[in-house]
């Protein structure tokens, strides 16, 4: 992975998660920056995401602190309170100003920050900062994760680095679980926080993993500008490539999945009727466990379309598993049971759904619903 010139990096254990696992991630910036971010729009978000999108309504910043293992959320005034002094401890420890540090926050929901330790999380990880601290830093972000999930392009001479974490809380609305992403372009901050804007619709919010949306989502792109001007339009492609990277490694490491449905809906009156149908489709506990178990149980499917909203004629709904077609006029296709369940059966595949009512396209990718994901979410807390 290429260094990004202009940021520094860490990741270091503090004490919040158990057995020495980091949980204390920085980075900072050698100079103020170009930063945007896209928060939850969960009504009850953490006071993580409420001062992160203050402060970066001015659209430059020096560093994010993120704490992992707890979100601070639902923790009331203290909660904010702990919030403000991580972002002023980073802050101090990096030489910049309170106001131009960022705060991120995952883990366990309802529970006080134990601000002893996440203080000399901060301290210790102010100390370690390195231009090569990037893998340290995307492997103290996670919680349920299997893995690091990072991604890099290039463009114009310009790097674009990211890093997420996300398996489970996963129906973004506006941007992931966390995500970071720094490029050293030099971008003007407008620009920066209208691709970051149009790229979190285009990736984050275009994947599901159990159509719950976290009080914590936060998604950041910082740009130094040590790397100079650079062709824009390549640099839009290449933060598109490593969001849709992050956001396709999410639904793959999904908790418990063991399969990645990519749902087309086409045909639809508008795109964002699509939209509509296609998370429906793709939220829908009756269509992800009949993926979990290779079931072509298109009736399934057709409920989740009548349910989305919209208005539909059965009579001219069809749908396809990859190249097989399985539904043709709101009916079944004879003689594809056996074929239908073979493509089910793939790591991934595509689910193509036609209303035929229209222009309207829109994708949206999920995964399976396993007893592995009752496994990890029954005993979260313990």
């Amino acid at each position: 992975m290429s260094s990004v010139r202009g940021f520094r990096f860490a990741g270091v254990a503090a004490g919040v998660k158990p057995g020495g696992k980091r949980d204390i991630a920085l980075v900072a910036a050698d100079s103020l920056v170009a930063a945007a971010g896209v928060f939850t729009q969960n009504r009850l978000r953490a006071s993580c995401c409420d001062l992160s999108a203050a402060r970066l309504k001015k659209g430059r910043a020096r560093g994010i602190v993120v704490v992992s293992g707890n979100a601070n959320a639902a923790t009331g005034p203290q909660g904010a309170r702990d919030a403000e002094a991580m972002a002023r401890a980073a802050a101090g420890a990096i030489g910049a100003t309170e106001v131009e540090m960022c705060v991120a926050a995952t883990g366990v929901i309802g529970v006080p920050l134990p601000m002893p330790a996440v203080l000399q999380g901060i301290d210790a990880a102010a100390a370690a900062l390195s231009p090569d601290g990037f893998p340290d830093f995307a492997e103290a972000i996670l919680t349920t994760d299997k893995g690091p999930k990072v991604h890099s392009a290039t463009a114009d001479g310009a790097v674009v680095v990211g890093c997420a974490k996300g398996a489970g809380m996963i129906a973004p609305n506006m941007a992931t679980t966390l995500a970071f992403v720094v490029t050293d372009a030099l971008v003007k901050p407008a620009w920066l926080r209208a691709v970051t804007k149009l790229e979190a619709e285009a990736t984050f919010n275009r994947i599901s993993v159990d159509g719950d949306t976290s009080t914590n989502d936060a998604l950041f792109v910082m740009a130094s500008g040590a790397a100079g001007g650079c062709d824009l339009r390549k640099l839009h492609s290449a933060l598109h490539d490593v969001l849709e990277a992050l956001a396709l490694t999410i639904v793959r490491d999904g908790e418990g999945a063991s399969r990645v449905v990519t749902v087309w809906v086409t045909g639809a009156p508008s795109t964002r009727a699509a939209e509509r149908v296609a998370r429906r489709i793709a939220t829908s506990p009756l269509v992800k466990t009949a993926i979990a178990g290779a079931d072509p149980n298109w009736g399934r499917i057709l409920a989740a379309v009548g349910n989305a909203g919209i208005a539909v004629d059965g009579a001219a709904v069809t749908v396809d598993f990859d190249e097989v077609p399985v539904v043709r006029g709101g009916v079944e296709v004879p003689g594809v049971e056996a074929a239908a369940r073979a493509v089910m059966g793939r790591p991934a595949y595509e689910m193509r759904v036609s209303v035929g009512a229209g222009d309207g396209v829109a994708r949206v990718v999920t995964c399976d619903l396993t007893h592995g994901y009752i496994d990890i979410n029954a005993s979260y807390r313990s």
